[in-house]
């Protein structure tokens, strides 16, 4: 086969000759793919061969060796691992010679493909001379320009693709030493320079040892700092993003440098080109981060003045605030209407917000002059920049602090929302959105919205909702902020109830309108709805709701009218129809959980058939959507939902069988519990496929592991409504919790996201057993005494491990109380053999409110158990 034509044909405009070549290559990769590999090597390699095929050759050698998806990651490393040695030594030849080429794609290619194998075996103890041969090539005598940024290249994707602790050190020092000489003013090609700069930023992992050492460090950092004002604008820019990760990176080791690294920042930011900029202003907002994360860790412990925190931001605080509010004045025409802008402005008013949240009430003062200045400036540049800057400081700063320059500033916000310019409106709703959701308190002792004020705020927002759609966006986020401060002070909301037909008429509107060419104006709306829906005050509100509820079903039905030609179409109505059953969802939460429970009633078939109808329309996001609002209308008519159980069972189970897209299945596990709850007994006939389909969910490897804790709780809530009917599931049910149990022993405790599912997973399984205890209790109680001791164990395991959260504990403690009030006296051996829990209850007894309540409850059952 000649690989080279086969490739060309591969990139054919004819459909016919390109769809044979694909074969072939299939075919050739099939049935020998350490020559199809080694083939490929061969052809990158050759600077006769066309640029096409050497392209396509790289991009396919790439692909076999690594994938997003880590099942077929794993399968292709596999795959590598198994060919020949002498055949990879071969390929590995090759690329290196490729990094010499004269062609700049093929070197680029070679670089990338050299990391990904080098991803694969230097973890393996393997290719242990990479490192030395490509350092070989930095100082081979009379090296290209070309071959030096090649292999400058494949050193900083190596250090990409691998972890700090497979380098031996002395590899490190080598490696760092080869870059930071690339580096250097005196290489003269800035190819070469710039691909240094890329390399360190990619090695800055690797250098922890080094930035310990005073004196490497200082070098480092003067040659960043140099290279920070080269005459190329890239090499600039990559400069101050290693500055950027130096400082996430090395935050503790940055004090000597900081003035320089300010005077760099303060330049590019006046007068550098706006990509420099933006690295500028990213590294303050990096220190930021850094000081934020200190802030949090030492808060309420005594060494909060740790040494650690050098408190960069608030001793340069008088020099940076003005740098980053100049920065303010520098929008671009028009940027209010692309959502995904990002220039100098955005970036300081960003990392003018990260400073409020670092230092609080400390940017006031430095801020408000400028906001007085330039707040009536004929020049609309000043007067958003202005707005903008307020908003940004919101967050951070004490309630005492802004309160009152929120209430003196209110009125004028208020007055600016009908000013000339749309982009001063756009940032004013924005700003009025903060002021709500960070200060908007009805409790509070000086609430900002009160009754004088309230009126005008709903004549001004209404009215803007009408505005062009990126301000009628932020107005209905506005709105939305506004309902959210009454969730905690639902009897305070009745202030808004006069206001209720009017702001439901102008949100459903502003949902409507023709002009939105953006979907976040109709999501903005709805999302704005449901908010106003919660903190409504029932009963007064009860009709205007479900009138709305008639007026959701109508708009619901009409989306099976839509015409569906393309994908597009198609996507557009699964949308329209998730937001729309999303707002169903709250509306029945809301009356169910009342006295107009009625309405519910009145309405559920017209409802449940509108759901079944989205299912019918099969896509994924809605059926999440749909799924959720049938949970509800489970919950709100009880036992009658049994009638809708054979319409709706067969997508039920689908969800539950939906791998692919598991918060699906995760939403359609949660749905099995509300139904459980509401059906009760009633829920016995479907049981059996039900308890099938979750334990095969349970075993299956593919399936993401987040949706696991929710199947044992869901075991427990099955069982509470079918009582000691259970019994034919334990023997299924019992090993799969006990093999849970015994994982959690060997989860890795360094890893937070791991912590976290453990206490998930440790949650699930305590209420999957606390639910089959109380479901079995009564004649059929014995059957759980085999069960007890590793129940036990497992409890007291749990107790001992000091990454247990609150829920965790409460579960943990509910179970003993299951387990002495379900086995009652037989359970006194096993409570006095298994002494721990005297100790946990009395750690719990002084614990907060739910735990303690709990514990009583569960000491009360245990004395019971063991005297009796």
């Amino acid at each position: 086969m000649d690989i080279t034509q086969i490739l060309l044909a591969a990139q054919s405009p004819d459909a016919n000759v390109r769809t044979a070549a694909e074969g072939n290559l299939t075919q050739f990769q099939e049935q020998n793919l350490p020559n199809f590999l080694l083939s490929l090597s061969v052809e990158l390699s050759n600077d006769e061969k066309p640029p096409e095929s050497r392209r396509l050759a790289g991009i396919i050698l790439k692909n076999s060796l690594d994938a997003k998806d880590s099942a077929k990651k794993e399968l292709l490393t596999q795959q590598w691992v198994s060919v020949d040695p002498s055949i990879k030594l071969k390929i590995k030849e090759s690329l290196l010679v490729t990094l010499g080429s004269s062609v700049h794609d093929a070197r680029h290619t070679s670089s990338q493909v050299i990391a990904k194998v080098a991803s694969i075996e230097i973890p393996r103890r393997e290719w242990q001379d990479l490192i030395a041969k490509l350092l070989g090539n930095m100082t081979l005598p009379g090296a290209s320009a070309p071959l030096k940024q090649a292999t400058l290249e494949a050193l900083g994707y190596v250090c990409e693709e691998t972890s700090p602790q497979h380098l031996e050190q002395d590899q490190v020092n080598a490696v760092l030493t080869a870059v930071v000489q690339g580096m250097n003013q005196t290489e003269l090609s800035p190819e070469v320079r710039l691909a240094a700069v890329k390399a360190l930023y990619n090695a800055l992992d690797f250098a922890e040892s080094n930035f310990a050492n005073e004196m490497e460090r200082n070098y480092i950092m003067k040659v960043v700092c140099d290279t920070a004002v080269s005459k190329e604008v890239e090499i600039r820019q990559a400069a101050f993003e290693c500055l950027v990760a130096i400082a996430s990176t090395y935050y503790s080791h940055l004090e000597p440098y900081m003035q320089a690294i300010f005077n760099l920042t303060a330049n590019a930011v006046k007068g550098d080109e706006e990509p420099v900029a933006l690295q500028a202003v990213e590294f303050w907002s990096a220190i930021c981060d850094e000081e934020i994360a200190l802030q949090d860790e030492y808060e309420g412990s005594d060494d909060g003045n740790s040494t650690v925190h050098f408190r960069f931001i608030e001793k340069a605080l008088p020099s940076l605030v003005p740098m980053l509010l100049e920065t303010l004045l520098k929008q671009e025409e028009d940027q209010d209407q692309d959502d995904n802008v990002w220039n100098i402005s955005m970036s300081g008013g960003t990392c003018l917000g990260l400073i409020a949240r670092t230092v609080g009430d400390a940017i006031v003062p430095l801020v408000m002059p400028f906001i007085e200045t330039n707040i009536t400036k004929p020049d609309w540049h000043c007067r958003e920049a202005a707005t903008f800057a307020f908003g940004s400081i919101l967050e951070g700063p004490s309630v005492e602090k802004l309160a009152p320059l929120v209430q003196a500033g209110l009125d004028f916000l208020l007055n600016t929302m009908s000013d000339s310019n749309s982009q001063v409106k756009d940032t004013t709703a924005w700003t009025l959105g903060r002021v709500f959701e960070l200060l908007h308190s009805p409790t509070g002792a000086n609430p900002i919205i009160n009754n004088s004020n309230l009126p005008r705020i709903m004549t001004v927002l209404l009215e803007s909702s009408k505005d062009a759609p990126n301000v009628a966006e932020k107005v209905c986020g506005a709105i939305y902020f506004l309902a959210q401060g009454y969730e905690d002070a639902e009897s305070l909301s009745s202030v808004l109830t006069p206001y209720l037909p009017n702001i439901i008429a102008a949100l459903l509107s502003a949902a409507d309108r023709a002009d939105t060419t953006h979907f976040r104006l109709r999501a903005s709306a709805y999302e704005a709805l449901n908010e106003i829906v919660r903190v409504s005050n029932i009963p007064e509100t009860s009709v205007i709701i479900g009138q709305l509820l008639q007026e959701i079903m109508r708009r619901l039905n009409l989306t099976f009218e839509l015409q569906i030609i393309s994908s597009g179409d198609k996507e557009k109505q699964s949308d329209l129809q998730a937001l729309l059953c999303g707002v169903l969802q709250v509306i029945i939460q809301k009356l169910s959980s009342t006295d107009a429970k009625s309405i519910i009633a009145q309405t559920a078939d017209q409802l449940m058939f509108l759901f079944l109808r989205v299912f019918a329309c099969h896509s994924s996001t809605v059926h999440e959507e749909a799924m959720l609002a049938i949970g509800a209308l489970a919950y709100a008519t009880g036992p009658d939902f049994v009638k809708y159980m054979p319409g709706f069972f067969t997508y039920l189970e689908a969800g539950l069988q939906n791998y692919e897209e598991y918060q699906v299945c995760s939403i359609s596990v949660g749905v099995v519990g509300d139904i459980s709850r509401a059906l009760e007994d009633k829920i016995l006939p479907f049981c059996d496929r039900i308890m099938t389909v979750l334990l095969k969910d349970l075993s299956n490897s593919m399936l993401n592991r987040s949706v696991k804790p929710p199947i044992f709780s869901c075991f427990g809530d099955i069982a509470l409504a079918i009582g000691e009917n259970f019994e034919k599931y334990l023997s299924y049910a019992m090993p799969m919790l006990q093999g849970a149990a015994e994982l959690l022993g060997n989860l890795d405790q360094s890893d937070d996201d791991m912590v976290d599912y453990g206490n998930q997973l440790r949650r699930g399984i305590f209420e999957a057993y606390s639910g089959i205890l109380q479901g079995i209790k009564g004649p059929k109680a014995q059957l759980m005494i085999p069960y007890a001791t590793h129940l036990l164990q497992f409890t007291e395991a749990v107790f001992k491990d000091r990454s247990r959260d609150d829920s965790v504990t409460k579960a943990a403690v509910a179970v003993l109380g299951d387990l002495a009030d379900t086995l009652g006296p037989s359970s006194r051996d096993l409570f006095k053999t298994h002494l721990f829990h005297v100790e946990f209850l009395r750690e719990c007894l002084e614990s907060d409110d739910e735990v303690r309540d709990t514990a009583s409850w569960a000491q009360g059952m245990i004395n019971q158990a063991v005297v009796s």
